[in-house]
């Protein structure tokens, strides 16, 4: 049964060089877990002894914007291709 070989994806290493040790993927799941994280230790940062407030925007608007890329990343993979 010569003509029955699996065939191999080959990746080349040079491309993908995680490919070497068998992993060259994505972890979306991951990424998306760190990214709630992050939002939330922005968030977190509001706590303080700051006077000014401006820095409070920048600090939600930057986890808002966090959460929103989180959410379009969602839907995206979610439809069909």
């Amino acid at each position: 049964m010569a003509g029955t070989e699996l065939q191999s994806t080959k990746v080349d290493t040079a491309e993908v060089p995680s490919a070497e040790w068998g992993w060259s993927g994505e972890a979306p799941k991951l990424y998306r877990t760190m990214g709630i994280i992050g939002a939330i230790f922005l968030l977190f940062m509001l706590i303080g002894n700051h006077a000014g407030h401006v820095e409070d925007l920048y600090l939600i608007g930057v986890a808002v914007l966090l959460v929103l890329v989180i959410v379009v990343d969602a839907i995206r993979r979610r439809r069909p291709r």
